[in-house]
């Protein structure tokens, strides 16, 4: 994984990872403090920023990411191209680009902010709650994907078709359709809407 200004500094000098700590916000999405990761995520759950992007390639299919195995919180499970927590104090937007990079190893070759949305979604498989004020990016993908395997354990384009087909057969996480439902309009406005999103 790539180190970058907001990675530094979430690792200790020792080569140990310090504890990763989210944003809490009210339900306005003015931050109000902060919390460990994890915590944040135990039921029933505190309210924290997130972010969701959704690339899309030059034919308007989005890029789906399985989640790894190896991930404590729903691995396995398919979802949008990439979602993640700002740091305390970084901007949702170099969030959603640095996390994109970091998991899929390419940078968007345009990103574009599609809204918020709030939501709580309890994951049965793992008893962890996604409590999350969660902001939308959209975007385009031009480049050969390098996927982490500690993040990514397999990725696919797909139309609007072929996802519905596969949402049907494959685990998706809790947030996803949620997420997906909230971005459709700017969605739309990127793809066109012969693309069918």
């Amino acid at each position: 994984m790539p180190i970058t200004p907001a990675t530094a500094t979430h690792s200790s000098s020792n080569g140990t990872a310090d504890a990763i700590l989210l944003e809490l916000v009210d339900e306005d999405g003015v931050t109000i403090g902060t919390a460990e990761k994890l915590t944040a995520h135990q039921p029933p759950g505190q309210l924290h920023r997130a972010f969701s992007v959704f690339l899309f390639d030059e034919r308007g299919r989005l890029l789906l990411q399985q989640r790894a195995l190896g991930k404590y919180h729903s691995p396995g499970v398919w979802s949008n191209t990439c979602c993640g927590h700002p740091y305390p104090g970084e901007a949702p937007f170099a969030a959603a680009a640095r996390r994109t990079f970091e998991e899929l190893g390419v940078s968007p070759s345009l990103l574009a902010e599609a809204g918020t949305v709030r939501y709580n979604h309890p994951d049965p498989a793992s008893g962890l709650v996604e409590q999350e004020y969660n902001h939308l990016f959209v975007g385009l993908v031009q480049s050969p994907l390098r996927p982490d395997p500690e993040e990514v354990g397999d990725t696919a384009y797909v139309t609007a078709a072929e996802l519905e087909a596969r949402h049907a057969e494959d685990p998706f996480s809790a947030w996803f359709m949620t997420v997906l439902d909230a971005a459709r309009p700017a969605i739309r406005e990127l793809t066109g809407r012969s693309a069918g999103w």
